[in-house]
């Protein structure tokens, strides 16, 4: 008896179809929720809260280095970022130089927030001298998706 009451509720629950509780008027999405906005507003962090600088390692292997910047490039917490840096990394960081590779060490690694990088690589605000290097280049360059790659995911390792 308990059993054919617990057939029967959960096939009461499959059949019903799921209404949405929400429809627009016009019966599509309305795109202006998500465009960027005209301004972006920009709030400067309070003096009181140091901003902690990032660990120089000198004696760091090229190999080594190359490697931690692959997986920081994948896990920087906000996933445009992601997107962008790790699919930016699998293209060009097996054939950077010393130096490129620091350039981009310095640049994911010497922000302290995430947004700048992405304001920066989209062009939405402009690039401070120090983060205007050849890296950031590249970077503008890959952000733009002249070839038209789908970038919906971060590519395997």
């Amino acid at each position: 008896m308990l059993r054919q009451f617990l057939i029967s509720a959960v096939s009461r629950r499959v059949v019903r179809p799921i209404v949405a509780t929400h429809r627009f008027a016009s019966g599509t999405l309305d795109k202006t929720e998500f465009t960027t906005p005209s301004q972006i507003v920009d709030y400067d962090d309070p003096p009181h809260l140091p901003v902690p600088e990032y660990p120089v390692r000198p004696d760091e292997p090229l190999e080594t280095r190359k490697q931690r910047l692959l997986y920081q490039s994948r896990k920087r917490g906000m996933l445009e970022n992601d997107l962008l840096l790790s699919t930016f990394v699998a293209k060009h960081l097996r054939d950077f130089s010393a130096d490129q590779t620091a350039q981009y060490d310095e640049l994911i690694n010497g922000v302290s927030n995430d947004w700048d990088i992405f304001y920066w690589a989209t062009e939405t605000k402009p690039t401070p001298p120090e983060y205007d290097t050849e890296i950031m280049r590249m970077l503008k360059q890959h952000v733009k998706n002249e070839e038209r790659v789908q970038r919906i995911r971060q590519p395997d390792l």
